[in-house]
This record gives structure tokens, C-alpha cells and sequence, in this order.
């Protein structure tokens, strides 16, 4: 079974770290927040965000970046960033594999990325737009690697029930 991983590199805004942690619990996948966040975790924003499913989120919480490197030793990761010289549709993710996503008003710090330019991988945007909403670039990527893996144990139909007049 697939279990995806999403890193956050010291998120800020509240609201996109819920929306996010509720993306996480719809798809199965584990939540990393790297410190330090630009909120408290019981924050009602970002309860509100991830409504009533906050509590089911397997979420992580680690000190800095070393923190999370020595608790996960070995991990693959994917580093999305608007510098990364690969698309993130062309790239194979694994179905144990992280994906890093930094503070909204930063990205990713240059010196990570510096050291995994092949890890790199960027959502194609058009002319000089900064980036993309980040739980809105989590949902692009995420589910992408979901579908690589083959939606691995999740429902892929609905039910429509027919209402008589």
C-alpha cells in the first residue's frame, strides 16, 4: 500500500497548514511540519481549515530540518520548488516517498536545494507568476504521485442515487 508523506518547511499561514492536513487525511498520507511554524498548532484557523478531520491526521512535528533528517534516515524526497529543473508529472514517486514544500513567503531554503538538484521538481506556471497557492500545490502534486501509485487504497468510484419526483 502506498503511504505518500508531505513535508512542510516551516509553514506560516494557518489556514493552507489545515486545508493541507485535510488533503492528508482524504488520501491516506502522513503529515511532517517542520518547526518553526508561524502559528500554534491549536490555532482554531487552522482547526477550521481541516474541520472535523484534524484529528485523524497522522501528523509529525520535528525541530528543525536536522531533526526531521535524523528521524528519517534514508528518505527519498522531493523537493518542490519553482527552481526545480523537472516537472513534477515527469518524475516516478515512490510509494513510501516525501515531498518538501516550504514557508509560503519563501520556499524551500537554497542551501537544501542546492544539495538535491535532481530531487527538484517544479509545477509549470506561465510568464513571471511567484508560485502557487501552497495547499493548492500540495493538492497538484500529491495527487499526482497518488495516481503514479495507482490511487493504492483508495475509493475510485461514487454512487449517484437517482431521486424520484
Amino acid at each position: 500500500m502506498a503511504a505518500l508523506n508531505i513535508i512542510l518547511h516551516e509553514p506560516e499561514i494557518p489556514g493552507n497548514t489545515g486545508n493541507i492536513g485535510r488533503t492528508c487525511v482524504a488520501t491516506g498520507t502522513r503529515l511532517h511540519l517542520i518547526e518553526p511554524l508561524g502559528f500554534q498548532l491549536n490555532d482554531k484557523t487552522v482547526k477550521r481549515a481541516g474541520m472535523d478531520y484534524w484529528d485523524q491526521l497522522d501528523v509529525t512535528r520535528y525541530d528543525d530540518w536536522n531533526d526531521f533528517l535524523e528521524r528519517n534516515p534514508g528518505a527519498k524526497i522531493y523537493y518542490a520548488t519553482t527552481k526545480g529543473k523537472h516537472v513534477y508529472s515527469d518524475v516516478s514517486f515512490e510509494p513510501d516517498c516525501f515531498i518538501m514544500f516550504g514557508k509560503e513567503s519563501a520556499g524551500i531554503p537554497e542551501e537544501i536545494l542546492v544539495e538535491h538538484p535532481e530531487e527538484c521538481i517544479r509545477i509549470p506556471m506561465i510568464g513571471e507568476t511567484r508560485s502557487l497557492n501552497l495547499s493548492n500545490s500540495v493538492a497538484i502534486v500529491l495527487y499526482e504521485a497518488l495516481r503514479q501509485n495507482h490511487f493504492d487504497h483508495m475509493k475510485l468510484e461514487g454512487e449517484l442515487h437517482r431521486l424520484h419526483w
